[in-house]
């Protein structure tokens, strides 16, 4: 008996796709407002503050001197798009958490970007080993459209929380929305539980 080989990878494709989500072999770009371009590097940081003992503040030059590693993951977009077997470069959470002490009370993560976009995490999904502050994508620096010099990518919830262009990290007590979640958007984002609208 002969192995369908293209019907086996289909289906392993249709496991890995929620609901609601078509594929695409492309990586579409959708953002809010301007882009924005970096042409100097040096003004270039990364803040960590909120609920740790003491704020820091990564320049880009000893951000590039992290640790980084290679992921894989498929990425689901909240507009119904998934991009299947990402390969990504970039930072591990636990590398940059290494350069903070996190007060016991903090549970949420702000993440903040240009513009004053930002959006909402709980702390164990920011904690996740899946979780990291990517610079590359398929083997190519990010472009600006695709949150060039660092985004922060979180696979396991829609892409609208992978945000682009970081520039800050805030830990909190407490829950609060971000720039989409105050525009409708869900508080979690699980593309398994369709969690995209917080009016749905």
């Amino acid at each position: 008996m002969e192995l369908d080989l293209a019907q086996g990878r289909r289906d392993d494709e249709a496991l890995r796709v929620p609901p609601g989500q078509r594929l695409t072999a492309g990586f579409p770009v959708l953002h809010y407002g301007e882009v924005p371009y970096y042409r100097d590097m040096s003004k270039w940081d990364l803040r960590i503050f909120g609920l740790v003992d003491e704020a820091a503040v990564i320049p880009y030059s000893d951000f590039m001197k992290l640790p980084m590693k290679e992921f894989g993951n498929d990425i689901h977009c909240v507009t119904t798009w998934s991009k299947l077997d990402n390969v990504w470069e970039g930072v591990p959470v636990a590398a940059v958490m290494e350069k903070v002490k996190l007060r016991p009370e903090a549970k949420f993560v702000m993440l903040h970007a240009e513009h004053g976009w930002s959006t909402n995490l709980p702390l164990e999904d920011f904690m996740r080993d899946t979780s990291f502050l990517a610079i590359r994508h398929n083997g190519e620096l990010l472009t600006p459209d695709h949150g060039y010099p660092v985004r922060m990518v979180v696979p396991h919830l829609y892409f609208w929380k992978s945000a682009k262009w970081l520039r800050g990290i805030e830990f909190m007590a407490e829950d609060k929305p971000g720039f989409w979640e105050r525009n409708g958007y869900h508080m979690y984002g699980d593309p398994w539980k369709e969690q995209r609208y917080d009016f749905e």
